[in-house]
């Protein structure tokens, strides 16, 4: 068995570099084409600065910002659920439902967690 080939300009810190981008590329994607992304965003830019003012402690604002990045992280990853079954087929199918369906739940269950956080911190 002989090493698997990999491009040799693609190691270390050019690794890194070319991730960065290729995440920023997402990021500008999701922003571009999903309007729940764009929303929740929108929802980041006053909440954020809010739970910096509201935040008693740098814990208790860590929980209320990482509350609320958590909800980004779900919708990137239903979208990115949803691009790939999209990918293979646009036909109707019922894993393909299943699997979207599952990405929707990611993100339901992220808004429940910050509900949670938020109530239990500030109430």
């Amino acid at each position: 068995m002989g090493k698997s080939a990999k491009p040799k300009n693609n190691a270390g810190l050019k690794r890194v570099y070319n991730a960065f981008f290729f995440s920023v590329d997402g990021l500008k994607s999701s922003f571009k084409t999903e309007a729940a992304f764009r929303q929740e965003v929108a929802l980041m830019i006053v909440a954020i600065p809010l739970a910096l003012w509201l935040g008693q402690t740098p814990v208790e604002k860590v929980l209320l910002i990482s509350s609320l990045l958590f909800i980004l992280i779900a919708e990137l990853v239903n979208t990115a659920i949803e691009c790939a079954i999209d990918r293979i087929s646009l036909e109707k199918h019922e894993l393909s439902k299943n699997a979207k369906d599952v990405g929707s739940a990611i993100v339901l269950i992220a808004l429940i967690n910050a509900v949670i956080t938020w109530a239990l911190l500030l109430i």
